[in-house]
């Protein structure tokens, strides 16, 4: 385990399988489920949100520092891991955040067993296949390619030669996109029996999209909205696929005043 000032990085076990977490901040539980580049680590939105709650951020099996079962194959799979996670780590009535990928994690765990969560905050999410445009094929694309194409205006990041430049190992980066073929493929990034499922949610969810999203439009992010009762979407505009590196102050007082304290 490492260990740092507020926060640390730990291996549990979970389903015989070593996840790699951080952890960070005390107060409600709130699970953090990244997207399909990986886990970034304990970033600064991490920290600021560690100031009100207890930030529990894992990298997803296969992702990162966290081994690959050989039974995990689909994001329904991944789902049962998390639930048994929650389970192992007696946790109930838990904030739930997920960005991309993790965001439709988020939704199909919550139709699983929805009264372990307190609050959804889906933030760019996949798993739902748009009327208009498409879910562009990630895996068609480099790494940078894909940095500038998450970014409305990478230069709006004042940290993104930092985050973007090409400094994560390339083997690691490899490892995680193909966890992500595995997980998201055939049908590509979306449930189609998600939009017939999520009516019956009684969640109180918070949907954040940036305008200019070109990785998945802002067409899936109102689709969400009309599928999930008392819902609601919240539009940032002149930003891409990652608000919370594009538009951090405005999405961190977003996400803070929807899940309280």
């Amino acid at each position: 385990m490492t260990t740092t000032q507020g926060w640390t990085e730990q291996h549990v076990q979970v389903a015989g399988t070593s996840l790699q977490l951080f952890r960070g901040g005390e107060g409600t539980p709130l699970l953090v489920f990244h997207g399909p580049e990986g886990n970034p680590g304990w970033t600064p939105y991490y920290e600021a949100l560690a100031q009100h709650y207890l930030v529990l951020a894992p990298s997803h099996p296969g992702f990162n520092g966290s081994q690959r079962p050989a039974w995990l194959e689909s994001i329904g799979h991944l789902a049962h891991f998390y639930h048994w996670f929650l389970d192992e780590q007696h946790l109930e009535h838990v904030h739930v955040l997920g960005f991309s990928m993790g965001g439709w994690l988020a939704a199909e765990m919550a139709l699983m067993c929805a009264h372990r969560f307190a609050k959804l905050v889906l933030v760019d999410a996949a798993g739902i296949k748009p009327r208009e445009g498409e879910i562009l094929d990630i895996f068609l694309h480099s790494s940078e390619q894909l940095a500038q194409l998450a970014c409305d205006d990478p230069r709006s990041i004042p940290q993104y030669e930092e985050w973007f430049g090409g400094t994560a190992a390339p083997e690691l980066a490899q490892q995680n996109r193909e966890m992500a073929v595995r997980l998201c493929w055939k049908p590509y990034m979306y449930n189609p029996a998600l939009p017939a499922l999520l009516p019956r949610l009684r969640l109180p969810t918070l949907i954040v999209w940036g305008r200019e999203d070109r990785i998945v439009p802002v067409n899936c992010g109102e689709l969400y909205q009309q599928a999930m009762p008392g819902s609601v979407l919240k539009v940032i505009e002149g930003c891409g696929h990652m608000p919370h590196l594009e538009r951090p102050q405005e999405f961190l007082q977003t996400v803070r005043e929807f899940l309280g304290p």
